[in-house]
Parts: C-alpha cells; sequence; structure tokens
C-alpha cells in the first residue's frame, strides 16, 4: 500500500491520499500505518472520535489549549467534506492563516497540534473520523467563531448549520493569548 503526503499551503498541514483498491465488491484501503506516518510527525494517537452530519453543517473551529494541545488525523470514509486548520500558533508566520481541502474516500489531514480546525459537510450525509494525539479535555476545550472576519475562511456553503457552542464562540481577538499555543 502507497500513501502520499503532500504539504499545503501552510507547511505543517499536510494532505494524506491513501491508495484504494476498488472491485464488484467494493474497496480497501489502508488508513494507518505507523511506519510510513512517523517521518512527517504524524501520531502516535491514543483517541478516536467519529461525526456524522448532514449537508450544510459547519463544525469548529475547534482546539485545546496548552497543556492538552491535540493533533488530528481527520478523515472522511463517507461523504465528502471541506476540512479547514486555522494556525493559531502567536509566534508563528503563517499565525491567523488558514487552508483546507476537500477529504472524501482516501484522504485524510495531518492537523498538528496548534492549530483550529473545523469542517463542513458538501455531500448529503457524511462520516468523520479523527484520531488524536490526546484525549479530548473539556477544561481545555476552545472554539473560534467559524466565520471570524480576521481569518476570512471561503467557506463553500451559502446557509450553513451550526451549534449553539460554535455560532457563539468568541472572536481570535477575543481569545485569550494564553489559551493560543
Amino acid at each position: 500500500m502507497n500513501f502520499k503526503f503532500i504539504h499545503l499551503d501552510i507547511p505543517d498541514i499536510i494532505l494524506v491520499h491513501s491508495e484504494t483498491f476498488s472491485d464488484k465488491r467494493g474497496f480497501f484501503s489502508e488508513t494507518y500505518k505507523e511506519v510510513d506516518f512517523a517521518p512527517y510527525g504524524i501520531g502516535p494517537f491514543i483517541q478516536e472520535n467519529y461525526s456524522s452530519s448532514i449537508r450544510s453543517v459547519v463544525r469548529g473551529l475547534h482546539y485545546q489549549s496548552s497543556p492538552m494541545q491535540v493533533g488530528k488525523l481527520v478523515s472522511c470514509p463517507h461523504g465528502e467534506i471541506y476540512d479547514v486548520v486555522v494556525d493559531i500558533r502567536k509566534d508563528s508566520p503563517t499565525f491567523k492563516m488558514w487552508t483546507g481541502a476537500i477529504l472524501t474516500n482516501g484522504d485524510m489531514l495531518w492537523v498538528p497540534p496548534g492549530f483550529a480546525h473545523g469542517f463542513c459537510v458538501l455531500s448529503e450525509k457524511a462520516s468523520v473520523v479523527y484520531r488524536q494525539t490526546q484525549y479530548y479535555n473539556k477544561e481545555y476545550d476552545r472554539c473560534i467563531r467559524w466565520n471570524d472576519p480576521s481569518i476570512n475562511i471561503r467557506w463553500p456553503i451559502s446557509d450553513p448549520i451550526i451549534s449553539v457552542k460554535d455560532f457563539t464562540a468568541p472572536l481570535l481577538r477575543d481569545v485569550s493569548m494564553d489559551d493560543l499555543l
């Protein structure tokens, strides 16, 4: 099996494409192999999460503050999402920059610690699975507003469905600098 690792506009963000083998029965694809991922600084993982959402749902922009910052390997095994990351490392040359990628079967996105993460669903329904480098910790759970004008993410949907938590999240300028990495 082969993986392709592609650095996006923000070099720490890596799109991972997994080779897929299909026939009349369906398909097979490896989704993770430590020996291939470790040289890119991806992993190790200690928790895996699964969500299902309908078209136009926006989730994010989520992160965990220090000392519980988390890296995520995000995949969309069913459906299609537009996955977005924002650099919230206050001393980074790419601070406040964002990048995104469409994820569907066989594609994954590595979101290292120091980035806020979100996605929107482009298909009728989508399943999202992500492995984490740290356990979820409610005390350190943070969110930045999905449509913060200082970040200016170009979401590819016009009528988003958003949770109260994400809708009322603070703008980046209102987040404590102590919470940023």
